[in-house]
């Protein structure tokens, strides 16, 4: 997964996310790290406050823009 990435480019802190995901920056971590599955709801809305798309963020294109 690219949610790593898309928050240090730009440049933003584990804290920044889990805030507006609204879970513990612990929980924040361990999707990262792939130790927990990002709930599908989490997904939609990193890809929206990112303005991408959910395969974007899953790795499985490398189109960054969102679908229409």
């Amino acid at each position: 997964m690219r949610i790593r990435d898309l928050q240090e480019d730009n440049d933003l802190k584990q804290r920044d996310i889990a805030a507006i995901l609204n879970v513990k920056q612990n929980t924040y971590s361990q999707y990262e790290t792939e130790k927990r599955e990002i709930p599908i709801a989490l997904l939609c809305r990193l890809a929206d406050y990112y303005a991408t798309s959910v395969d974007y963020i899953l790795g499985r294109t490398d189109i960054q823009e969102p679908y229409k």
